[in-house]
């Protein structure tokens, strides 16, 4: 179990990789292209729970075109620092047949998650599906996958903060964060 004196050792001492402006400016930046690519489709935006939270409800008030919510659960990292096995525990409520999907989620690591909640949205129906998340991390084990609108680029570090966490805690925090590295 981790320790209230960890956590808050953690926040103190991590690197603020973006600020809360900065994400302001990037949800800006992925409402105009969604906008721009889906405005007249009405798409059914799926926030990607638990992580997805926090970008989803920054962007949904910024897309001012018809649409639809609901929310999916799946997890590769239940609180844990590295990922496992995709475990579905909701799937979405509304019908994606013929639907244009939108997936919601604050990062695109691998992209082993977003690949798999992919395959499962077409084989439901969905007509197209996009992905949205608020960072990227730079590294070259992406899987071959990309997200189609994409807020702010990471250095590959531990991050946390806008929906993304530090064992289970944290996605509150206000920015994008890096655990320090121990040197």
């Amino acid at each position: 179990m981790v320790t209230r004196d960890e956590l808050l050792a953690v926040y103190e001492t991590a690197d603020q990789l973006h600020s809360p402006e900065a994400i302001d400016a990037a949800l800006d930046k992925i409402a105009a292209e969604m906008k721009a690519e889906l405005g007249d489709s009405n798409p059914l935006i799926l926030c990607i729970m638990i992580g997805g939270i926090v970008p989803a409800g920054l962007l949904l008030p910024r897309l001012d075109f018809p649409l639809q919510v609901d929310y999916i659960h799946a997890s590769r990292y239940r609180d844990k620092t590295h990922g496992g096995e995709l475990k579905w525990v909701v799937r979405p409520s509304k019908s994606l047949r013929g639907r244009v999907v939108v997936l919601v989620d604050d990062i695109h690591d691998e992209g082993l998650t977003l690949a798999a909640i992919d395959h499962e949205c077409k084989a439901s129906g969905a007509s197209k599906v996009y992905s949205a998340v608020l960072i990227n991390k730079v590294h070259d084990r992406k899987n071959n996958t990309t997200a189609d609108f994409v807020g702010l680029d990471v250095e590959d570090r531990y991050v946390f903060g806008c929906g993304m966490d530090y064992k289970g805690y944290w996605r509150n925090a206000p920015g994008i964060y890096a655990v320090k590295e121990e040197s």
